[in-house]
């Protein structure tokens, strides 16, 4: 199903009218007949299913519905603009206002940004319900008007060039606010529907966020869940680029340049856990030397747990473990664990169900220096959209149950 985003063209000129608070000065403003200003508000009102402004002598007054869209608006305008900055700089000339003009077409945009994903002409055009060589139309009006190479040929299909990689990743994130839009009119309206889509790390998989959305959804029937599993940086990269409204699981640090801010939510500490039945299961039998003996499984070298664990090994005087199997797939390391003699360190609620039970168990030794920090990534200044922020209030008081 196409997605149907408000009209780039019409916001522009919402935008204008929101700000002069009167069509005729827009009008000046923009360059436009009075009645063009008009009919433009009139089609973003009948596409958002709302009236935005209280018709009055002395002008146009900005009601609710009009603070919330012109909140967003200015957001995907702000965007715009830091997008031409950003080719003006490849293309080493000033950016001119005239070129956020060629980026007010969300089809184009979207046309764009689909194929810088998927790198094929045929595929954006079946998922767009469009024809190879309106695709193909729609990328080269926008080089021309932008004079810019965005993609080059090569055995992978197309791929975005310097300048492609830069209009990309503002443009994910104009359209992340402008998909936001009608959830905001929604929620004016008491309505909550719409999608929110989580970066979750391992940590949350298994018992948090599954506690969450089920309470989440009860509530509010409308709403839908996407949750993405990638590596950490993977999920970084596309929080940044809009695809994202935020990340749950283990924290790591973050410095001013890398424009994330985090939340804690809570601590917890890293288990060493086996099969049932595992030769060094029960009192007594786990020793720093059954530890250097032991065949391990444990995610890949940089992740939180395993830092933790060399730490906490280096604070024993032992050399960390090298892995026979080295992976971040739950579903992996749990029949790794369950049909071998492999150990892992992870936190306990990543296998709450099989330690409960009792398929598999922690073994008898405590781990020193392992706590981390569960919680919250963000993008700096981003804005969650209604949804949002109802699965992180949700997750917030699953935290307080754990």
């Amino acid at each position: 199903m196409i997605e149907r985003l408000p009209s780039l063209r019409n916001l522009h000129v919402f935008v204008s009218v929101a700000d002069t608070g009167s069509v005729t000065r827009s009008a000046d403003r923009l360059f436009r007949a009075q009645s063009a200003v008009t009919r433009s508000i009139k089609a973003l009102e009948e596409e958002l299913g709302v009236e935005l402004f209280e018709r009055r002598a002395r002008g146009m007054l900005l009601n609710d519905f009009c603070r919330i869209v012109q909140m967003r608006a200015r957001r995907v305008h702000g965007e715009l603009l830091m997008c031409c900055e950003d080719l003006a700089t490849l293309r080493k000339t000033p950016a001119p206002n005239a070129l956020v003009h060629v980026l007010l077409n969300e089809q184009r945009l979207q046309t764009f940004v689909e194929l810088t994903r998927h790198h094929h002409l045929a595929s954006v055009a079946h998922q767009r319900g469009l024809s190879r060589a309106a695709v193909s139309m729609a990328i080269r009006q926008l080089e021309q008007h932008l004079k810019l190479k965005l993609f080059e040929r090569s055995a992978k299909g197309l791929l975005p060039t310097d300048a492609g990689r830069a209009l990309s990743f503002r443009v994910r994130r104009a359209l992340g606010e402008l998909r936001v839009i009608r959830q905001e009119i929604a929620a004016t309206r008491g309505t909550m529907e719409g999608t929110v889509t989580i970066g979750a790390l391992p940590f949350a998989r298994t018992v948090l966020l599954p506690k969450a959305i089920i309470a989440l959804i009860e509530r509010h029937p409308h709403v839908r869940i996407r949750n993405v599993e990638s590596p950490y940086e993977a999920l970084v990269a596309q929080l940044l680029s809009g695809d994202l409204d935020f990340i749950v699981g283990a924290l790591r640090p973050v410095r001013k340049t890398d424009e994330l801010e985090t939340e804690p939510l809570f601590v917890e500490p890293i288990t060493l856990v086996e099969r049932r039945g595992h030769p060094l299961h029960g009192p007594g039998k786990t020793t720093k030397a059954a530890l250097i003996d032991a065949r391990w499984a444990l995610s890949r070298q940089g992740s939180p747990t395993r830092e933790l664990l060399a730490h906490s090994f280096e604070r024993m005087g032992l050399a960390p473990p090298m892995p026979l199997v080295e992976t971040g797939d739950l579903a992996l390391l749990r029949g790794l664990l369950l049909h071998t003699d492999l150990i892992t360190a992870i936190s306990p609620q990543q296998l709450k169900y099989e330690i409960d039970n009792g398929s598999l168990a922690a073994l008898d030794f405590a781990l020193d220096f392992t706590r981390r920090e569960i919680g919250f990534t963000f993008r700096c200044n981003s804005v969650p959209s209604p949804i949002a922020r109802l699965m992180c209030d949700e997750i917030r008081h699953q935290c307080t149950q754990l």
